[in-house]
């Protein structure tokens, strides 16, 4: 069985100075693919430095909509540099949050919108982060089409058919596992096999029943078994689809 963790911010401090370890422990649970997921120049550096030296990673990096009141275009300029390295394979995790802040909308749609131009000009997917702001970012993507990922999703079966019908991926974190996941499991059995993923988001949001650990790619598994049982396949044929998802639109990976 082949298993790929599509997001991991195992270059945060916390998760990189035991990346010997997580590195092993995820071989052993049979991942043969980690996404890392960069919020900083200085993560992005980290990954691609680990990425070079062990085929298990391949990279990527954006600005995250945290930042947005702290982005310059000069930023934006090193970023398309970076994003050039053969391992960097996508460009996230982008988006609207408006969960913690309302008061800078316009700033945060400023910068997803100036990615997505980026991602398209590069031909790369994005992971999007999407909270509270469901009814912004889907008039972003309708007036500024791109291919991507909608990262540790918990959006309604309304706007995930939306987004299925827009081309998107979508990707279940730990939630997935929780005890209230009842709309998460609607969605993740409507989600054709052609477009599902899995990640950790590691170091948050462990599955159960390891919840309450640190989360690290090892734990992807246990979200993985639950997509699984919620779509009645054999892990194989889960296996297999979502390989064949991650060579399709991560097309720089060699996976």
């Amino acid at each position: 069985m082949k298993i790929i963790d599509t997001h991991a911010h195992v270059t945060c401090d916390e998760l990189f100075n035991q990346i010997d370890t997580i590195t092993q422990r995820a071989k052993e649970a049979g991942l043969i693919k980690i996404l890392v997921v960069c919020t900083s120049f200085e993560e992005a550096k980290r990954a691609i430095e680990l990425a070079e030296k062990e085929d298990l990673y391949d990279c990527a990096f954006g600005f995250h909509p945290e930042n947005a009141d702290d982005i310059s275009d000069q930023d934006i300029a090193q970023l398309k540099q970076i994003l050039a390295h053969p391992k960097m394979v996508a460009l996230g995790e982008i988006g609207l949050d408006y969960h913690w802040r309302q008061d800078n909308k316009d700033q945060q749609k400023q910068l997803f919108i100036k990615q997505i131009e980026l991602a398209n000009e590069l031909d790369l997917p994005i992971l999007v982060h999407m909270r509270d702001a469901t009814a912004d970012t889907l008039e972003i993507f309708k007036q500024h089409p791109v291919k991507g990922v909608m990262h540790c999703y918990s959006g309604s079966l309304e706007t995930t058919k939306i987004l299925l019908k827009m081309g998107f991926y979508i990707s279940f974190a730990g939630p997935l596992t929780f005890k209230n996941a009842n709309e998460a499991l609607t969605v993740c059995d409507y989600v054709p096999l052609e477009r599902i993923f899995v990640e950790t988001d590691c170091p948050y949001m462990t599955p159960h029943p390891h919840r309450g650990k640190q989360n690290e790619p090892y734990y992807v598994q246990f979200t993985f078994a639950k997509a699984c049982e919620v779509k009645g396949l054999d892990a194989d044929v889960m296996s297999e689809a979502m390989l064949a998802n991650y060579r399709r639109l991560f097309t720089k990976s060699k996976a």
